[in-house]
């Protein structure tokens, strides 16, 4: 990932990117995907402070999204008022949702690798292109049952995703409604969650499918992209404090050892 030491905000076509606050899932290192789980008081904080540090350094916005799960909501909701600007148009779709994790969802990382393996859990939760044990029609996870779904089509309704699967989403929510914005020169904030962003990061970057093993997303912490005329990323960055950025990231990368 690059990182480059950020001044202050003045790139004419500008988005940033958050990962959501901390979850209780999150701190008790469960498969969360669809499931809506609330943020932790840690988490509350984070997307304070990544507010905070956006004013520090000048950052205002003209339009923010995120996903229908509550963990980012909130974690959206605070920002804006941090910020001052809780008038801002928001919107809120499912295709920046979590990734589906199909039958692993609610289950304990650590405890499924024994139970499956650990290069099986890996290849579902850092590959491209494995999708985890999918849900049961009947199950009660199943997406038709919840309200916010019912008016989407069934073909679109995950019983599990592959994180290729869920590129295809977000990258048309990419196109269709984050790229006109930035061609009108307008500032956008999204706030989401880890496999969301990765899979945008891979697709803005140009990323191996190899390489995203190694690309870590930790919560509350800003990702700047700053584009030219044609929407091509000039560069990248993490806002805030190198090592407090790194310690972050390492403690993602320790969470699925875990119990």
């Amino acid at each position: 990932m690059i990182m480059t030491p950020a001044t202050t905000a003045t790139a004419e076509k500008r988005l940033v990117i958050v990962r959501h606050g901390e979850s209780l899932w999150n701190r008790e290192n469960r498969f969360t995907g669809w499931t809506d789980v609330k943020l932790t008081e840690r988490g509350r904080i984070e997307a304070i402070e990544a507010a905070r540090l956006l004013k520090q350094h000048g950052y205002r916005f003209d339009f923010a999204c995120t996903s229908l799960l509550v963990r980012a909501v909130h974690s959206l909701w605070l920002l804006l008022d941090e910020l001052g600007q809780s008038w801002l148009p928001e919107e809120k779709s499912w295709r920046l949702n979590e990734r589906h994790y199909g039958a692993l969802e609610g289950l304990n990382k650590a405890v499924t690798a024994e139970r499956y393996g650990h290069e099986q859990v890996m290849a579902w939760r850092r590959g491209y292109r494995a999708a985890p044990p999918p849900l049961l029609p009947d199950d009660p996870r199943h997406p038709g049952r919840d309200a916010r779904y019912r008016r989407l089509a069934v073909a679109s309704q995950p019983l599990s995703e592959s994180l290729a699967a869920t590129e295809q989403r977000v990258i048309n929510y990419w196109r269709e409604v984050i790229v006109p914005r930035l061609r009108r020169g307008e500032h956008v904030l999204l706030v989401s969650h880890s496999n969301v962003i990765r899979a945008l990061v891979k697709h803005l970057d140009g990323l191996e499918e190899d390489a995203l093993t190694a690309l870590y997303i930790p919560t509350g912490v800003p990702i700047v992209y700053e584009f030219d005329d044609k929407i091509a990323p000039r560069q990248r960055y993490f806002l805030g404090d190198e090592q407090d950025i790194a310690n972050r990231i390492a403690a993602v990368i320790r969470t699925g050892s875990k119990k």
